[in-house]
């Protein structure tokens, strides 16, 4: 594994997006037809893959219960419901405690919560039960529309083995590196983030990647 680089500047991160942006385009990301459904979908994708997620929030359509008041009052029939996306028990808690906190303070009105400063609705989003950063930046980012770059296991994965951070960098540290190395565009770290997950499910895998055909391989030195 290569040296983490810390005197990169902001054109080598512009240069991974544009080389991204180039080869796969716009991600149309995150899926959601609302930001409830967004938001939904970011508690329920934990510890598994979106088609099991997908297939979740579909039981929850067809049930007519896509809506937070709806859902609460049948809340009995969340782990029903949600049996597809897997741990389905915890989870069904982790819906519950967001719908609660979602209906009690903001009245189930995503644009209630999206008047808040970014920086005090996130520490709000994190002492609810289930709820972690990468949870409560995709909801701040896809569903709130706020200006914050979501870091996953495949930002980490790619940029540490390109030398640009240390493997066992910190969410936050990797956070403001991010950040404070591109323009603040509510709109380019929806993009990034989503190529990112996009290259990293294809070329750059866990395990045996595709380092030779993977459209950042020329761009940086790789371990």
């Amino acid at each position: 594994m290569p040296q983490a680089n810390t005197n990169l500047s902001n054109t080598a991160f512009l240069k991974i997006y544009k080389t991204l942006y180039k080869t796969f385009g716009p991600q149309h990301w995150w899926p959601g037809e609302t930001p409830f459904e967004i938001i939904v979908g970011a508690i329920l994708t934990q510890n598994t893959n979106w088609h099991n997620a997908s297939r979740a929030i579909e039981n929850i359509k067809m049930a007519g219960l896509l809506d937070p008041k709806k859902l609460l009052k049948e809340r009995r029939r969340i782990p029903c419901l949600i049996k597809t996306s897997g741990f389905y028990r915890m989870k069904s808690r982790y819906l519950r405690a967001f719908l609660e906190h979602y209906v009690s303070n903001y009245d189930g009105k995503v644009e209630r919560m999206a008047e808040k400063d970014t920086h005090a609705i996130r520490r709000e989003l994190l002492t609810i039960q289930g709820i972690g950063p990468e949870t409560a930046d995709v909801i701040l980012l896809y569903a709130l529309g706020k200006r914050i770059f979501v870091v996953d296991g495949y930002t980490k994965r790619i940029f540490s083995r390109h030398g640009m951070v240390e493997p066992d960098v910190s969410y936050g540290a990797l956070q403001d590196k991010i950040e404070n190395n591109l323009p603040k565009s509510t709109r380019l770290y929806n993009e990034f983030h989503a190529l990112l997950v996009r290259v990293g499910k294809e070329y750059c895998r866990k395990n045996e990647p595709l380092c030779t055909t993977c459209p950042l391989g020329e761009l940086l030195p790789r371990a």
